[in-house]
């Protein structure tokens, strides 16, 4: 039996970087310390656990099934004492010099996070959002502690209930076409949202709320092009294309575009837009002061927000 004073818990550290990149090279640049060092340390945690813990299986390191069944424990162990060590510091924001790590997609940088910067400036001037698109991998990168903050749709992230989590904001969806586009009167039938040249968006390669929302309804769409969905309503001027967009975006961007909003002819549910974290930052005092400042950020603006009625 292993004694618990014969054991350097560093290498818990090394660990838990070596897991969450299942590469020598990457762990050690998350750790700054030479490949060489890291090398010698999973040479140790071998030893400690009597298992291979990682194996090469061509270019790349596989965890072996003891190792994994030791991530969450090792990590909740983390945990604890990064809470322990948190418990003693405190955040200055207006002192603070120090970068958070959010991804979030580009209706939320350009709704949310953009007005949101322009405050920090002022009241925290130290403090920088690296702001990245979720990409294919956004959810691996916020277990790994790779990710700060990640801001998106709970109808995006079918698994949010694994991590903590707060809602920010709803968002509904309203039908769009130019505004001298003369296929569309004051309102729109279903048959004509169906026939009329349909401009579609995407989350990345994940299909986007509103467009899963007609999957599921069984509606028929002429699609003749599909975007990211914080493009969509620039690429309806001079057209005859209709789009599913989000109300917010719209107005932000009405005086750079030239639409009509209308009431859609199918019932469609609001988008839920999430902060997600991971546990390991519940206690981080940064992390907690950047969580409650955008949470009053969105209580804010819904309280300030005066958005004209589409018609």
């Amino acid at each position: 039996m292993v004694e618990l004073r014969d054991v350097d818990l560093n290498l818990l550290v090394a660990f838990d970087a070596l897991m969450a990149e299942r590469s020598v090279t990457r762990a050690a640049h998350r750790l700054c310390i030479g490949q060489s060092a890291m090398s010698s340390t999973l040479t140790r945690l071998r030893k400690l656990f009597d298992d291979p813990l990682l194996i090469r299986d061509g270019r790349e390191l596989v965890a072996t099934p003891y190792a994994e069944s030791l991530v969450k424990p090792v990590s909740e162990v983390l945990d604890g004492v990064a809470a322990i060590l948190a418990g003693r510091t405190e955040f200055d924001p207006t002192r603070a010099e120090r970068t958070f790590a959010v991804t979030a997609s580009d209706y939320t940088m350009i709704t949310f996070i953009t007005p949101l910067l322009a405050q920090l400036e002022q009241e925290a001037p130290g403090v920088r959002l690296w702001v990245s698109p979720p990409g294919d991998d956004y959810e691996v990168r916020l277990r790994r502690g790779q990710l700060d903050l990640l801001l998106i749709p709970r109808e995006v992230l079918v698994s949010y209930r694994d991590f903590p989590h707060q809602l920010l904001f709803q968002d509904r969806f309203v039908c769009a076409v130019d505004a001298d586009n003369d296929s569309v009167g004051d309102s729109i039938s279903l048959e004509e949202f169906s026939l009329l040249p349909y401009l579609a968006t995407s989350c990345g390669h994940e299909v986007s709320p509103a467009e899963a929302q007609l999957d599921m309804l069984g509606i028929a769409r002429n699609t003749e092009i599909t975007t990211a969905f914080g493009l969509a309503p620039l690429l309806l001027r001079g057209t005859r294309r209709i789009a599913l967009i989000h109300e917010r975006l719209a107005w932000l961007l009405s005086d750079q575009t030239s639409l009509r909003l209308l009431e859609p002819p199918m019932p469609l549910q609001p988008i839920n837009q999430l902060m997600l974290w991971t546990t390991r930052a519940e206690h981080d005092p940064g992390l907690q002061w950047l969580r409650s400042r955008i949470v009053t950020f969105a209580e804010d603006r819904d309280a300030t927000e005066d958005k004209p009625v589409p018609v």
